[in-house]
């Protein structure tokens, strides 16, 4: 079976120097898609980019945690504090979504109001996937799933890196919790198969979030399985707190000049297939069945 390939960018919308990178990237034909963060600062900036851009496909980046919600805070005191915060104490919230009913509404009221959010802006909905991967929760991603059939959702990320990637990038604990969810994973697909969403098979990036270089790029690309990938980034103009105060450590401006570089442009050029969502869901042939 052939590999096909989406190179997507994270939080399109964060801020303009993200939103630049992306038209760079975009317009140098490295980079097929962008996961738009509705509510960020620079949504309005990255609709407009995206509206010039033809070969650029634009999904919708859920926040649920470490981001500011679409809704007042107070219809949603369960999930965002007073100042409609969503923080980054991912466990804490997990449990909440799980046993509290409240919680459960509240999640679907602002899920929701992103999607409608999403749709208001005109563009062609090319994918769905969550901030930090929460849809890995069975609770956000059955939420995803009923109202993204309101939506028309045609495809969402699955966060499955291949171990060898997550162990050589970052060490064996990463591989380690790979490995843990994969039970978690497999679920995920089988239930996204029942729903008839389209998905990747494999990601790249979870264990070199926000420090993917050339030399990374390049060797995810020569080790590109078949079936479908996707490869996600976070570029921009400008790295680390300039971006975002929770992202200190992440070297924007390296993903950009990797995803900028001639030798990536080559071998990106070399894959059997490359598009968005859209594109790759159109092309896409599975293998035939044993």
């Amino acid at each position: 079976m052939d590999s096909y390939l989406i190179v997507t960018a994270d939080d399109f919308g964060l801020h303009e120097s993200v939103n630049e990178a992306v038209e760079q990237a975009s317009r140098a034909g490295t980079l097929n898609a962008a996961s738009l963060m509705v509510t960020a600062p620079a949504a309005k900036d990255a609709v407009r980019r995206a509206r010039t851009l033809p070969n650029l496909r634009v999904g919708l980046h859920v926040v649920l945690a470490d981001g500011v919600s679409t809704l007042d805070a107070q219809l949603i005191p369960e999930i965002a504090d007073a100042q409609g915060r969503m923080h980054s104490d991912m466990f804490r919230r997990g449990v909440r979504f799980f046993f509290k009913p409240a919680a459960r509404r509240q999640l679907e009221a602002e899920i929701r109001a992103q999607f409608a959010a999403f749709a208001q802006t005109g563009l062609p909905l090319d994918h769905v996937n969550v901030h930090k991967h929460f849809h890995v929760h069975p609770t956000i991603l059955s939420t995803l799933l009923k109202v993204g059939r309101d939506y028309g959702v045609p495809a969402m990320r699955v966060p499955d890196e291949p171990l060898w990637f997550a162990a050589h990038s970052a060490g064996i604990g990463p591989g380690i919790s790979q490995a843990l969810l994969s039970p978690w994973i497999a679920l995920m697909k089988h239930r996204l198969r029942r729903a008839r969403v389209f998905h990747n098979d494999k990601i790249f990036g979870i264990a070199r979030s926000g420090a993917i270089d050339e030399a990374s790029l390049l060797a995810i690309l020569a080790s590109l399985p078949p079936g479908v990938s996707e490869i996600y980034l976070h570029p921009a103009t400008q790295s680390g707190a300039a971006i975002a105060a929770s992202m200190s450590g992440y070297r924007h401006a390296q993903e950009l000049e990797a995803l900028s570089s001639p030798r990536v442009r080559a071998a990106l050029d070399a894959v059997a297939f490359r598009g968005g969502y859209t594109e790759v869901r159109a092309a896409f042939t599975p293998a035939p069945s044993a």
